[in-house]
């Protein structure tokens, strides 16, 4: 029996770069957003707030990253859990979990390592900005 297992995370230069990324889409699309970067456990890894970014937005992109850990971008997870009334009942008391379009899970060698969380624009917005830094992980 095994007492002890390897498990991958995600870097903290590959946080950096995908943050770099997706405020680059940001910039490019002329929008300020913030950007969260949570390792596989949902602790954060990478962060940056773009100036004139709501404040709001601070936890929004937490709670989307978060909601990737299951493993389908954010905005999947509702679509997932609304044929059970009683999980959908439930969200709203699971703190962290944020259903809506702008978190992205991170995949490494098909390994789960964390996941990106982008909110202050429109959700396809924040998945494209998404998606620009999961682009860097593939």
């Amino acid at each position: 029996m095994a007492k002890t297992f390897d498990k991958h995370s995600i870097s903290a230069e590959l946080s950096r770069k995908m943050i770099d990324a997706a405020i680059a889409k940001a910039e490019e699309l002329k929008i300020a957003v913030v950007v969260a970067v949570i390792d596989e456990a949902g602790h954060l890894k990478g962060f940056c707030r773009m100036d004139n970014a709501a404040l709001i937005s601070v936890e929004v992109a937490q709670g989307k990253a978060y909601t990737s850990l299951f493993g389908l971008p954010s905005h999947e997870l509702f679509n997932v859990l609304k044929g059970n009334p009683g999980i959908v009942a439930a969200l709203p008391n699971m703190g962290r979990i944020l259903p809506v379009g702008g978190g992205l899970p991170v995949r490494v060698d098909g390994a789960m390592v964390g996941a990106i969380g982008v909110s202050g624009g429109s959700v396809e917005q924040d998945i494209a900005c998404a998606q620009a830094g999961v682009d860097l992980a593939k």
